[in-house]
């Protein structure tokens, strides 16, 4: 597999623009027959946007995190089943700068600028809580390990050239297994039937004695032992993804009611986009979108300006700013997605425009962690100058 090497920041926004238009053109057909998007993730591929991270001295572009969250928005606001694939690639390329050697490093690094993705295999189903993790890497006499488990929820495995397995040693410490998609005894399974982002393959992931060699483990249990932003780059991606969901859902509503929609026939108006009442809601969803896009921003500079000064404050600062941009972007998701059909009319509920998708992968993928807890270490922060914990979810 070949890849552009994008540059710089300025180029991955141009890209990351252009393929958002070429994506939003078969959305709602690909969500509406379940049609997976290997072709549009090839393209992403071949792109270069999947390398954009890779540190300058490996040859990447190094892009801000403030780039990394914009080109999440403008795939989001095309198709947010696609865009929501690539989240956990980012998660697992920042495990790979932050604990990888460096020859694993060096290795990964070329693999991501040649094009490869990564999937994730990290959620299981039926344990005590999200991480309650029970797959397990079992070593072997000459150093290698063995994987024993099962994953849910294992967006991108599908369409992965290598699948990050979140496992426990011998020790109960975490640590991330690197394995080829085609390693023997690994099989992924399309059993994702959710109401919502239908096409991210969100399947199951089954490991029965899968070999590992050691040096494609990484110990992620010491990414969280001291300051760190893998939570709050990881949670960032997805406020990036909502609030390209709700902008879109804005964008989809605006233009229906210009064109389809007929005026209530109290308001007198000749159109619909002349009703006052329509015009106030529409001012209202908009403060709603603007708002969301303005703490994506500002979450995504603090980070940026935590990252070479990382200290427990920087870090804990990174975290709230983030969960002020999640809580407030899931908000705008759900509620403009929902509100598209309140201003469009009975028609926009028809099948045959396949607008409510905006609602429905909205509504499924705000419920990945719940932001009333984000609102409480919000409320402590403020309140008593309690730090945010390190469990990767902030």
């Amino acid at each position: 597999m070949t890849a552009h090497v994008i540059a710089d920041d300025a180029e991955a926004l141009v890209v990351a623009a252009a393929l958002a238009e070429e994506f939003r053109a078969g959305a709602a057909e690909r969500d509406a027959e379940r049609r997976l998007p290997r072709a549009e993730l090839d393209r992403l591929s071949a792109s270069g946007l999947l390398a954009v991270t890779v540190p300058a001295e490996h040859g990447g572009a190094d892009v801000s995190t403030r780039t990394l969250a914009e080109i999440f928005r403008l795939l989001g606001s095309a198709d947010g089943s696609l865009a929501q694939i690539p989240q956990s690639h980012f998660a697992y390329v920042n495990v790979i700068r932050r604990q990888g050697t460096d020859e694993q490093r060096k290795f990964f690094f070329a693999e991501l600028l040649s094009g490869r993705r990564f999937g994730n295999a990290q959620s299981e189903a039926g344990t005590r809580h999200v991480q309650d993790i029970r797959t397990r890497l079992e070593p072997r006499p000459d150093g290698s390990y063995v994987l024993e488990g099962v994953k849910h929820y294992s967006t991108g495995a599908l369409f992965a050239d290598w699948i990050p397995v979140l496992a426990r040693a011998e020790d109960d410490d975490l640590h991330v297994a690197y394995v080829p998609r085609d390693a023997p005894g690994l099989t992924v399974i399309d059993d994702w039937d959710g109401m919502g982002q239908r096409t991210t393959a969100s399947g199951t992931v089954r490991l029965d004695a899968v070999p590992v060699p050691a040096d494609r483990v990484l110990p992620h249990h010491l990414t969280f032992q001291g300051p760190q932003l893998h939570g709050a780059v990881a949670q960032l991606l997805h406020a990036a993804i909502d609030t390209g969901i709700a902008g879109a859902a804005l964008a989809e509503a605006a233009e229906f009611v210009r064109t389809k929609s007929r005026p209530w026939f109290e308001s007198e108006a000749e159109t619909a986009a002349e009703d006052p009442l329509l015009v106030q809601r529409f001012g209202e969803l908009a403060l709603q979108v603007r708002t969301a896009e303005a703490l994506l921003r500002e979450a995504a500079r603090t980070v940026d300006a935590a990252r070479p000064h990382l200290t427990d404050d920087t870090a804990a600062e990174a975290s709230i700013a983030v969960a002020a941009a999640k809580v407030r972007a899931a908000e705008a998701a759900v509620d403009v997605a929902g509100a598209l059909f309140e201003v469009s009319g009975t028609r926009s509920a028809l099948n045959s425009p396949n607008l409510h998708r905006y609602w429905r992968d909205a509504r499924t993928h705000t419920l990945h962690d719940p932001t009333r807890w984000k609102i409480q270490h919000i409320g402590r922060y403020v309140l008593t100058g309690t730090r945010p914990p390190r469990h990767g979810l902030l």
